[in-house]
This record gives structure tokens, sequence and C-alpha cells, in this order.
């Protein structure tokens, strides 16, 4: 992404041809405060990790509800065209129908008591209605128990990631309001040294009129004087374009104009590097919190599989009413009001329950559970190895992003003096030409080693800026994070 901004600063020669449409809408101004803001708080990116987090913690409300009582409730209605037949003796069935044993034999006369029957409707009829209610509540289950856990580090999982979005996103944020804030002090320069031209073409211009110049001097001033006008043409256009890019990372609408305020001096460069190094620890790193974080999910997926050879104990309870009728419309119909015989009457609801315990405990599983074990094990070696190369890569990151800031730092102290000593040279150049003992091509000659020390300046002073803002990253002082 750097050299997306650095475009910004080596397109001095570019030739933008096709013009911005003006807005004339006001631009609202921001820092660069209010720029990392309006992003965190608008950003895709950032709006999504938030998502990610309330799904987290729907997951671990949907984990508990787990544990709580599970009830429902069912109304079944059936019709049955053909009844399926209940089979036994006749001194069984008539047996159980109530009847006295002296009056069964009545029945079917010509059976005998052991013959077998297979009665359709005897004991029931086409039509029933039923409805329950069943409770069920979870006693003990280890991969409930583990899944408590790995809902919450689900959970922090998701907060790690977000601490790492909003990183990310400040550092684009930040590269993109230096590349725009220097590119709003560059147009000042320019302002400055068109300004200091023009004054002195009107010099060398009168001069010329009263013969103490040549028509030549002229000639090269103004051709000096057109660059600059030009080249402030073209950088304010790179200037826009600076602009649309600081939109597009904080997710500004690209219809609206903005404007960034600031001043660059204000912002330190220099950092004590003894320090970043005495307070570094690998856990300030987000990437290295969501990596720990993973890690503690996968060791509860180990857990999980153990868990899964543990026994299930459950607590159950049902309650129903239920009645028969010999049509479909009875089953809806009320009781009739006669009196009932031993408690029984047609189309009353008749009540039932039932109240247990299950435990279910895993025998053989055909050693799936071991396999699936050695695997979670394996996935967790992996991330073992990761914590290797992560702790490698951010080594070799600080290393860089230390290398990067001392020469940047170095480089802006150099070009800060050589844009003074320019300076210096393109006053007493101008001053000697005006006396006449110089000449017009020093004072030109003068004034382009000016314009090239301003442009390295501010290249090396983004560059220094840049430098600090990876190093703030490598040492994860972007974002606050608890070590522990």
């Amino acid at each position: 992404m750097k050299s997306i901004y650095k475009l910004f600063f080596l397109a001095g020669s570019w030739v933008l041809s096709s013009p911005l449409l003006a807005q004339t809408q006001a631009a609202q101004s921001f820092t660069l405060e209010q720029c990392i803001e309006y992003a965190i708080n608008n950003s895709v990116n950032m709006q999504n990790s938030v998502l990610d987090e309330q799904i987290a913690t729907s997951k671990v409300r949907e984990t508990i509800g787990i544990g709580l009582p599970q009830i429902s409730g069912s109304v079944n209605a059936t019709n049955n065209p053909q009844l399926q037949r209940f089979f036994g003796t006749k001194q069984r069935l008539f047996g159980f129908s109530g009847l006295d044993a002296s009056q069964y034999p009545n029945f079917f006369p010509t059976l005998k008591d052991d013959d077998v029957l297979a009665s359709q409707n005897f004991f029931q009829l086409k039509n029933s209605l039923m409805g329950s209610v069943s409770v069920n509540q979870l006693l003990f289950n280890g991969s409930y128990l583990v899944g408590l856990k790995a809902s919450s580090a689900y959970k922090e999982l998701a907060v790690r990631t977000t601490t790492q979005t909003k990183e990310q996103t400040i550092v684009q944020v930040t590269k993109a309001y230096y590349a725009a804030i220097i590119n709003k002090e560059r147009m000042q320069l320019f302002e400055n040294n068109i300004s200091r031209v023009d004054s002195l073409l009107k010099n060398t211009t009168a001069l010329n009129s009263n013969g103490f110049a040549e028509s030549i001097d002229v000639d090269r001033i103004q051709v000096s004087l057109n660059n600059l006008i030009t080249e402030k043409t073209k950088f304010e256009r790179l200037q826009e374009l600076s602009i649309e890019l600081l939109k597009f990372q904080m997710n500004y609408p690209m219809d609206q104009p903005l404007a960034v305020s600031g001043d660059i001096t204000s912002v330190k460069v220099d950092v004590a590097l003894d320090d970043y190094l005495k307070e570094w620890d690998y856990k300030r790193r987000p990437d290295y919190q969501v990596l720990e974080t993973n890690r503690k999910l996968q060791e509860l997926n180990v857990k999980n599989k153990y868990a899964a050879g543990m026994p299930v104990l459950s607590a159950n309870a049902n309650l129903g009413y239920s009645k028969q009728s010999t049509t479909f419309g009875n089953l809806f119909a009320a009781a009739p009001s006669f009196p009932e015989t031993n408690g029984v009457g047609p189309g009353k609801l008749y009540p039932y329950s039932s109240i247990g315990f299950t435990l279910s405990v895993p025998i053989f599983s055909g050693l799936q559970r071991s396999y699936q074990l050695q695997q979670e094990k394996l996935k967790l070696q992996k991330i073992d190895n990761s914590f290797k190369t992560l702790k490698s890569g951010i080594d070799l990151e600080i290393k860089q992003a230390v290398t990067n800031y001392q020469n940047s730092v170095q480089s802006l102290d150099s070009q800060k003096k050589n844009m003074g000593l320019a300076d210096k040279v393109a006053r007493v150049t101008k001053i000697k030409y005006q006396q006449g003992i110089g000449s017009n091509i020093e004072v030109v000659d003068a004034e382009s080693s000016l314009k090239e020390a301003q442009v390295n300046y501010y290249n090396a002073l983004y560059d220094a800026l840049v430098a600090k803002t990876d190093l703030d990253k490598a040492f994860g002082k972007l974002v606050n994070t608890n070590p522990n």
C-alpha cells in the first residue's frame, strides 16, 4: 500500500488530462484524529468486525440456551381409514375388557378361549386427537461444558479480530492523511515560489526597459514562472486525487467534498527507540493475540473430543391429553352433558403423563472418536508451528521498521538542512543580481535548486511519517491492547 501513497510525491511530471468536477459544496475539514475516528465508525471492514462481535455474543447465548429447559408442545389430529389390528386370544381380549369371567364366553361361543382374534376397532377408534407438552432438561454433558468455554473463546476471537482490523484501518487512513496534508503544505510552497519568481520577473522586466538587463534574462525567468504555474496546476489535480484516496480509506461519501486540517510540523517524528524495545512484548500485537485465541479454541476442540466419550444425563417429563371418536369432526366437538359411566364419556379429553431420566453412554464408535481426537491434536501442533513463523515474521518486521525509520529520520534531517541552504542561496543570488553583481542564470539555477530541495524535503518528510507509522504498527502501539 505504501507505493499507492508514494505516487503522490513522485508524480511531479505527470499530466492528468481529465479535469475533476468542480465542487460547489463547502468541504468538511478533518484532523488526523477525526479521520481515524470517522473511518473506525464507518469503514465496511470495521462495521463487519463489529457485526462479527455481535454474532459471537449471540453464539454464546445460543450455547448457554442448550443447558436450559427445552419445552415443546404438539397437537396431533389423526384419521385412520384402515386401523391396525390388535392380536390376542379370546380370553385375553375379553378378559381385559372388564367383563366378568362368566360373561365373556358368551361372545363368539364357537371360539375357544385360546383361539387368536384379530381385532381392528375393539380398543381403538378411527379418529384420534392428542395434545402434549414435553420438557427436557440436560443434567450433564461434557461436550456442553466445553462448548460454553469455546463460545466465550469465540467471542474473544471476534474482539481480537476487531482490534486487528482497527489497526489496519488506522494505518491506511494515517498514510492517506499524511499524503494529503503534505500535499497541502506543498501547495503553499508553490504559491510562495510563484510569487517570488513573479516578483523577480517584474523587476527584471523593469530593468530591461531601462536597458540594465537583456531580454533573454526576462525570457529565462518567464520560462521558470510558466513551469511553476504548470506544475502547480498538475499538483492541484494530484492533491484532489490524494483526497479521493483518503475518502476511500475512510469510507467517506465520494461525492461529497473533504478537506484536511492540521499542521504537519506539529507531528512528532522523533521517538526513543530504547523505550520501544524496553516495553516490547509479542502480545502487544493484535495478530499475535488472534493466533493465541485460535490456539485456545483448538485446545477446547481437543477437550471436546475427550468429552464426546463421556455419558450424557438428562431428565424429561411429558404431559398430554387425548381422545378418540368414531368421526373426525367429533374430535373437536365438546363432550356431551350426560353423565359418564365409570368415569368414561364420549368426547372427553383424558390426561396422561410421564417422568423419567435418560442416560446415554457411548461404548464403541468404531474408533472414530480416537481418530478425530488425533486430527485435532495435529491441528494444535500446526498452530504451535504458526507461532514460530509469526514470531520470526514480527522480528523481521521490527528490524525493517527500525532500519527504515532510522534512515528516513537521517534523510529528513539532511534534506531539511539542504532546503535551508538552498533558500539562503536563492535569496543571496537574487540580491546579488538586483545589485548588478550577479547573473540571471545564477538566479534561475538557484530557484530551480530551491524547488528541488523543497520537493526532496517533503518527500523525506512523508517517508519519515510513514516509517514512524510502520514502526508503531510493528511494536503494537497503534491500538490499545492488553498484553496480559
